[in-house]
């Protein structure tokens, strides 16, 4: 089990990693669109607009990319395309009388010390 120090620097790591990302994305011409947005059992690391396609975008940190892009799980996957449509509801297509997002997808970005992130698009379970 982590100490409370282990999981202060982890948290520290994960928001750090979070702003990078966004910073990265928005380099790439996306817009944010949220941060950190829970509905249980999980967490968004960010929502993110580019034309008409409303990007879920799960964030990793590792020691390696290969180990970050390795560390989102099957399981996870699936519960995010579940929540997928619902946040294009909340968040895109509610949008009258033209919608903002017509298309969802699940991006992941993985970073690493010393490395450029890796951005992977259209992750499926």
């Amino acid at each position: 089990m982590a100490r409370p120090r282990d999981r202060a620097g982890a948290e520290r790591r994960g928001r750090w990693a979070e702003a990078a990302a966004a910073l990265y994305l928005q380099f790439k011409g996306y817009q944010i669109r949220g941060r950190r947005i829970r509905r249980p059992p999980i967490e968004i690391d960010l929502l993110a607009l580019k034309g008409d396609t409303l990007v879920v975008v799960e964030v990793k940190y590792r020691q390696s990319l290969d180990e970050a892009v390795f560390a989102l799980k099957p399981e996870s996957v699936r519960r995010l395309e579940r929540l997928a449509g619902q946040l294009a509801i909340e968040f895109g297509w509610r949008k009258w009388p033209r919608p903002v997002a017509t298309n969802v997808r699940i991006d992941l970005i993985a970073l690493a010390p010393w490395a450029w992130p890796r951005h992977i698009r259209g992750i499926r379970s």
